[in-house]
């Protein structure tokens, strides 16, 4: 075997006295698709941007060898001219990543400039060819676009031409699909294995979706703890791992946790022909009308779970909205039970707010920074049952908190008095449910709530959700792009494309036996058809 185009030898990171990276030792060949997988917290993104020694506040052992060359002993400044010429990086959330203030077409002329030394216009010219070939429409108008006006398969794709524009011969792309829709995350996939093709570079793969890295990958890096477990060819660690990290990192995968409904289960909520409009500015003084929700139609029984799956844009959270009554209407109805709710006044909305509650994507977003874990779980029942002394407002509030897992017996000390910050996205999101299901509703929308989580805490989440369900009667909506959560969950399933509700009926007959072929080519995406 010919050199290894990058060499890691014992490499060890650490943060005072936690070890995130500890004596790991890998090889990349030039040209090769190699993944590198494992949970939160495992040490795969500290690995691959202790590569670019972009780790701050951290002691690091061992070397990094890129073309025989110990990256270790560079200076900074030598560093400089090997982030993004030689080794670029497509980072996990392109929203953060891009610079909100500049173009994206600014953003990667300054990559050509500092690497090419290119003149502006020859810069911009390249700007657009890039952007062209990573698959974004309309080139030469979005290169004067900002980031915020991209879709999140656009920014990403973005990002990718960035990373491309000193044409490396290692990209790092950690987790580039996470929050992308699955015909999405097919589409980002082919264009850099296409690019990687083309262009002849190794590609390091950051992620915790295995199916992606069996589809993608050449080899394998398990990692557990900030050690490398088990290594090898993707094919024979799928098909005969041999560490009983990788055995069950690889039998986690959503199992079916749905509860027959009552066959005399009665209707909590109904929409009758739901419209949402939005009114998109097209000139100075002109504006032209949207139609994010068209003619939606349901029903939801009391112990139910309805799934609602599309792309990004398809209308999925907006009609959730409109469910709650936090998105006007522009025609039709939504009742819950015999109140009709999308014109309720003022008084009714808020005792409707008790039954019908929410718990949105990004736990780490929707939950206050400046309040502590007590004071957001119990803000629900402040306003709502303000008659509560402080004890039984605490007692309430800590009974929550044990059912969804985050007591001292959990090994979760002084719960009350913590920020969401000292907790994981796992634990986080637990908060969340328990802010939300403290006020004993009749009725959750779940939008999204486990799509930024690892696959064994997925899991867990949903048997959480499945538990509460079946001992408090819940209902659900649950919003998601991920079909094998839908599949885990649901009792029935609604596929929305451009607002338009395309097909409807019971999950496990749908998903044998889709009839539309947007449908057919979600399941196709996701590998479940």
């Amino acid at each position: 075997m010919n050199a290894a185009l990058l060499e890691i030898d014992q490499l060890s990171v650490r943060f005072g006295p936690t070890t995130a990276v500890h004596d790991l030792s890998l090889s990349i060949q030039a040209g090769e698709k190699f993944a590198l997988v494992g949970e939160s917290g495992s040490g795969k993104s500290i690995t691959a941007l202790s590569v670019l020694r972009l780790v701050d506040a951290a002691t690091s052992q061992g070397a990094i060898r890129f073309e025989g060359e110990d990256l270790m002993a560079r200076s900074e400044r030598q560093m400089l001219a090997i982030r993004g010429a030689q080794i670029g990086m497509i980072f996990q959330e392109p929203m953060t990543a891009l610079n909100p203030l500049y173009t994206v077409g600014n953003q990667i002329v300054e990559v050509l400039a500092l690497h090419e030394g290119l003149h502006p216009h020859a810069a911009r010219a390249r700007a657009i060819e890039l952007l062209t070939r990573t698959g974004i429409p309309e080139p030469e108008r979005r290169v004067d676009s900002y980031p915020h006006e991209l879709s999140g398969g656009q920014r990403q794709r973005a990002m990718i031409a960035m990373a491309l524009a000193g044409r490396p011969k290692l990209l790092i792309a950690d987790e580039p699909t996470t929050a992308l829709d699955v015909t999405i995350q097919v589409q980002i996939l082919a264009l850099l294995a296409e690019l990687q093709r083309e262009m002849g570079m190794a590609l390091l793969f950051i992620t915790h979706d295995l199916n992606l890295v069996q589809r993608f990958s050449d080899r394998v890096g398990v990692m557990e703890r900030g050690k490398l477990v088990e290594i090898g060819s993707t094919a024979e660690v799928f098909a005969r791992p041999q560490h009983a990290y990788t055995q069950r990192l690889l039998a986690t995968r959503p199992q079916r946790v749905v509860q027959p409904v009552a066959a005399d289960a009665p209707v909590l909520v109904e929409a009758r022909a739901v419209d949402v409009n939005f009114a998109i500015p097209t000139g100075w003084f002109s504006k032209r009308q949207f139609a994010a929700v068209a003619q939606a139609t349901l029903q939801l029984r009391r112990g139910e779970t309805l799934g609602i799956v599309g792309e990004s844009g398809s209308g999925k959270t907006t009609l959730g909205m409109a469910l709650l009554a936090l998105q006007p209407l522009a025609a039709g109805q939504v009742w819950m039970g015999d109140e009709r709710i999308d014109n309720a006044e003022r008084r009714a909305l808020r005792a409707m707010r008790r039954r019908m509650q929410v718990v949105l994507q990004d736990p780490f977003a929707s939950l206050s920074p400046r309040m502590t874990v007590g004071q957001i779980v119990g803000e629900g029942l402040a306003l709502h049952q303000s008659n509560l002394s402080a004890a039984e407002h605490d007692e309430k509030v800590l009974a929550m908190l044990a059912e969804v897992g985050l007591s001292e017996r959990d090994g979760v000390a002084n719960v009350l008095q913590r920020y969401p910050h000292e907790f994981s996205g796992g634990q986080r999101q637990r908060i969340a449910i328990a802010r939300a299901v403290v006020l004993q509703p009749e009725v959750l929308v779940l939008d999204e709530p486990t799509s930024a989580l690892d696959a064994s805490v997925q899991q867990q989440v949903l048997t959480l959700l499945a538990e509460l369900q079946r001992r408090h009667g819940l209902s659900y909506v649950f919003i998601s792009h991920d079909l094998a959560v839908i599949r885990a969950m649901a009792h029935r399933v609604m596929v929305m494309k451009e607002g338009v509700v395309v097909e409807a009926g019971e999950t496990l007959a749908l998903f044998d036996a889709p009839q539309h072929v947007y449908t057919r080519a979600l399941l196709a995406a996701a590998h479940l058809a």
